[in-house]
């Protein structure tokens, strides 16, 4: 089958946060803030969901669900469900796992808030990760009143690579009860080696930390490249919490599910436990997490293909028109970790500039990441080639301009 990436689909209407909640999101604001551009004529390479239909195959299986005309409470007793996620992970990771590890969450941003919550407490424990970090990862340890120690990623040829010393320092830190790991890296884009996973591995063990890796990226890799599972790299360890959703690899985020692999019984119960959904799922959800795991490889095949050429038209257009600016092909994701600190003037608020500037809506900087990302923008790629290449042009035109003023 043709899949379709090149339509631009009206999502007005349709209650979007990409759409309707840039200004609470990015600016901190409501629509009392004017900007130059009207809300319809801004580019949006922000929100990490895509602007590409759901797959047919995905969308074919909710109508199924949906033509069976009750929708009451539901749960996962269909041994359908299990086998489609095992022979996923097994085709895919070459990784299976236990079912009564599997639990489920309605997103993995939610299941981070509750798993700091049961296994750091604020009189006595901190949370570490490697920055520039997903903002998500600091909003659960405030919420918990937790310590988020950094340990920064440094950069190697353009490459971001661990420090594994500064790591190690972090780690033995007597308050550090957790590891955020993840894998593969928002916002950079790295793909973790097994040597590297089980150079963290490592040091979480000596350490005795809790490690849980979100893996929320790990089907939206460059083709050819494979993604290696922590509970792989870490095939023992019982204080590894895996977490994964087909809402980010098939644009599924507004159907809240996700799958929790806990391997410590105590923890598996606690947080069950603590589901303030009381183990109910939306329907819908099931479905089209089923039908992604069972019929979206195609199409998935396909969208990999057509981010690797929006990415390379990146490459291909900051060369040409924006030379200072720092970019390598990141080897997962569909964003574009933009360094422009040669480009714009430091401390220049990024996400306001472009704005204002280009009506391009973008994320970027310590405000909208956690440490380490001054200077960068994360442009979301998972657009129409069309819309890619009228933002990208905006965004240089506001450079040449801004720097003319300057």
């Amino acid at each position: 089958m043709t899949y379709d990436f090149d339509t631009i689909i009206d999502r007005r209407g349709t209650n979007s946060e990409n759409m309707d909640g840039w200004r609470a999101y990015i600016f901190h604001c409501g629509p009392e803030r004017a900007f130059p551009y009207r809300d319809e004529e801004f580019i949006r390479m922000w929100v990490a969901d895509m602007d590409f239909s759901v797959a047919p195959e995905i969308l074919q299986a909710i109508h199924e669900r949906v033509d069976r005309k009750i929708l009451g409470y539901t749960l996962v007793s269909d041994e359908g469900f299990y086998e489609a996620l095992e022979g996923w992970c097994r085709s895919r990771y070459g990784w299976t796992f236990p079912r009564e590890e599997l639990v489920f969450s309605p997103g993995v941003v939610p299941a981070l808030y509750q798993l700091v919550e049961d296994l750091v407490k604020p009189s006595d424990g901190k949370v570490l990760t490697m920055t520039p970090a997903y903002g998500f990862f600091l909003h659960a340890c405030e919420y918990n009143g937790v310590e988020l120690l950094s340990s920064p990623l440094k950069q190697a040829e353009g490459r971001f690579v661990i420090d594994f010393d500064d790591l190690e320092r972090k780690a033995a830190d007597p308050a550090a009860r957790m590891l955020l790991l993840c894998n593969p890296h928002n916002p950079t884009g790295r793909v973790w080696t097994q040597q590297e996973l089980q150079h963290i591995g490592e040091i979480a063990v000596r350490n005795n930390l809790w490690i849980v890796s979100d893996e929320i990226h790990c089907d939206l890799l460059r083709c050819g490249l494979h993604h290696m599972p922590m509970a792989r790299a870490l095939p023992d360890y019982p204080r590894l919490i895996t977490c994964m959703s087909a809402s980010k690899t098939f644009n599924l985020a507004g159907m809240l599910l996700s799958e929790i692999f806990i391997r410590d019984p105590e923890e598996r119960e606690r947080f069950r436990s603590r589901d303030k959904t009381n183990g109910s799922l939306n329907p819908l959800s099931v479905a089209a997490h089923k039908a992604a795991y069972e019929h979206g490889g195609a199409w998935l095949e396909a969208l990999k293909d057509y981010i690797d050429q929006n990415l390379a038209l990146v490459g291909r257009f900051l060369q040409a028109h924006i030379p200072e600016a720092g970019f390598t092909m990141p080897e997962a994701t569909y964003f574009a970790w933009v360094d422009l600190r040669r480009v714009l003037p430091y401390g220049t608020d990024l996400p306001l500039f472009f704005a204002n500037n280009a009506g391009v809506l973008l994320e970027g900087g310590d405000g909208l990441f956690v440490g380490n990302a001054e200077g960068f923008v994360r442009l979301n790629l998972a657009i129409p080639r069309a819309t890619l290449q009228t933002g990208l042009q905006r965004m240089a035109d506001a450079i040449r301009a801004g720097n003319k003023k300057a």
